[in-house]
């Protein structure tokens, strides 16, 4: 069985030096890097933009993991991939024609995924799984950092994963939100391949620390 990966969100580093940050965790053993894009719209609270993920790409040559938290998704596809994205997810709740949408994101060459809110059920995605290369289960209500993670979210995990081995196909499957050493336990026996953890790798943006906080996620022996 492969490793974990684990996404720092950058939504939790330091933003006055973001290229160094994102240096530090692809130094200490990140797999992705996870950028959370808020509207202010699809959830409340507003994030980066375009100009910001292209700013920080010469940092690191680990893949951007950009999740869209907006509404509509479609017109700004085009602008995320140029400005660097090399997935990107969006989710069910923001979308009208969800296999359009994730055709779109193809077309231009990079991976797709899905992503649910809590109060969203597994079978949402049982049309998209011949599609999407991601799916991520929110385990909090997007919008904020550093929330609690929500226990009743283990289950939909266990069913995405009962759907992808069903299909076959190389689909990971992702969890973000109120990951921590202890939390991610649940997540990796529940079917999770990747983790998304902010205040868990970045808290107190300690760049010593960083290492010690991804392998301590991965499970990995200190």
């Amino acid at each position: 069985m492969s490793k974990v990966k684990i996404a720092p969100s950058i939504l939790s580093a330091d933003f006055s030096w973001l290229g160094n940050e994102v240096s530090a965790i692809t130094k200490a053993g990140a797999d992705y890097l996870h950028i959370d894009v808020m509207d202010g719209h699809f959830v409340p609270n507003l994030t980066f933009g375009p100009a910001v993920i292209s700013s920080i790409k010469r940092f690191t040559k680990i893949p951007f993991d950009v999740h869209l938290m907006i509404e509509p998704v479609d017109p700004f596809i085009e602008s995320y991939v140029k400005a660097g994205a090399d997935i990107i997810t969006v989710h069910v709740e923001a979308v009208t024609h969800l296999e359009r949408t994730l055709q779109l994101i193809k077309s231009f060459g990079v991976k797709c995924g899905v992503s649910l809110v809590p109060s969203t059920p597994a079978w949402h995605l049982e049309y998209v799984l011949d599609i999407v290369d991601l799916v991520l289960v929110m385990t909090v209500n997007p919008g904020f950092g550093g929330q609690a993670f929500i226990p009743s979210q283990l289950k939909k995990i266990q069913q995405v994963r009962a759907m992808i081995n069903k299909v076959g196909r190389p689909i990971e499957l992702e969890v973000d939100g109120g990951i921590n050493p202890e939390t991610a336990k649940l997540c990796i026996a529940a079917g999770a391949d990747v983790l998304v953890a902010g205040n868990a790798v970045f808290g107190g943006n300690e760049v010593k620390d960083y290492p010690q906080r991804i392998a301590l996620l991965r499970g990995d022996p200190i």
